[in-house]
């Protein structure tokens, strides 16, 4: 069969020949409707990931929408190393299949679970700790990136009243803005003065989530200003929720901050999330998708294209198709 393939840690990806895939007890082969090209894809097959196999040559890839052999469209993944999403055909669990809702574009949903179970899963988790008091304002370090923006939609599909978004890119600051003008308010990185930025925008009032997918730095200037005197309001339980690290692994934790707030920093990702709790997740939020409440943006390429898509800008999701 064709497929994308990389023959050593950090290659680049080829569309070459592959062997088929080996079927075990359990599961079944499915064919490729479109595959998501996650940083996590990106990471695990170089080598670079917690997760990583570190087997090669071998087919990244880790999640899709597939076709099942009576022609149904499905969301499925947890393929064997050397094989990935990321060829014609692939070997999944038969018990992983989501059957994707009349309407739903599934390349949308191909581009959008990995990215957007990210922080959906923390969020109904946190709203659900919260009960009626509901989510109130979220702050979002790192919402320019495909996952940050995704955020963004989550946390109001979830019940927020208030979203503060961080980030770089000022022109994507401005496109969340724009669409909710009432509910959205950003911050701009300068790398100078952030935390002074970011308590002007939370206006004296603290937020009950953060989802932060870029720690280091930007996570510390959070720190400074969620340790302002200056913020006040009834919610002082934050729940800190770490799930990227691109600005940094390393932040540090003001002492001030854990002893004046209930302020909790805790993990989301493939080693802290049950996979019940993810898995239990998807159908909600492929209906979120196909309800309009969630954009997911990305530019497809057909699977003979890899090397385009593997050089694609991040700024929308690559989506590869047969």
């Amino acid at each position: 069969m064709k497929a994308a393939v990389v023959g050593a840690a950090g290659a680049t990806p080829t569309f070459t020949d592959f062997a088929d895939p080996t079927v075990h007890d359990g599961q079944r082969v499915v064919e490729l409707v479109a595959a998501g090209l996650h940083p996590v894809v990106r990471a695990r097959i170089s080598g670079r990931h917690y997760s990583s196999e570190n087997v090669w040559p071998a087919v990244p890839g880790l999640d899709a929408v597939a076709r099942t052999d009576d022609g149904r469209l499905i969301y499925t993944g947890m393929v064997a190393a050397p094989w990935g999403t990321f060829a014609e055909r692939f070997a999944v669990p038969s018990s992983f299949a989501v059957e994707l809702p009349d309407g739903v574009d599934p390349l949308a949903v191909a581009a959008g679970c990995n990215p957007g179970l990210a922080s959906y899963v923390p969020l109904t988790n946190r709203r659900a700790a919260l009960g009626e008091a509901g989510l109130g304002t979220v702050l979002i370090l790192g919402a320019t990136g495909i996952a940050g923006r995704i955020a963004v939609d989550n946390a109001f599909a979830l019940g927020a009243t208030k979203v503060i978004a961080v980030g770089r890119n000022s022109e994507i600051l401005r496109e969340l803005a724009d669409r909710r003008p009432d509910s959205v308010r950003t911050v701009t990185l300068t790398g100078t003065d952030d935390a002074a930025a970011i308590v002007a925008a939370l206006d004296d009032q603290a937020p009950t989530t953060v989802i932060d997918f870029v720690w280091g730095p930007v996570a510390e200037a959070a720190f400074t200003a969620l340790d302002d005197p200056a913020l006040a309001g009834p919610h002082f339980d934050v729940a800190h929720i770490q799930i990227g690290a691109i600005a940094g692994a390393h932040a540090a934790v003001p002492a001030t901050l854990l002893r004046s707030r209930r302020y909790a920093i805790s993990g989301s990702g493939l080693g802290s999330v049950r996979p019940a709790d993810m898995f239990g997740a998807l159908p909600a939020f492929i209906d979120q998708i196909a309800g309009g409440a969630v954009h997911i943006p990305f530019t497809a390429y057909p699977l003979a294209a890899i090397d385009e898509a593997w050089a694609a800008s991040e700024s929308t999701r690559a989506v590869v198709v047969p």
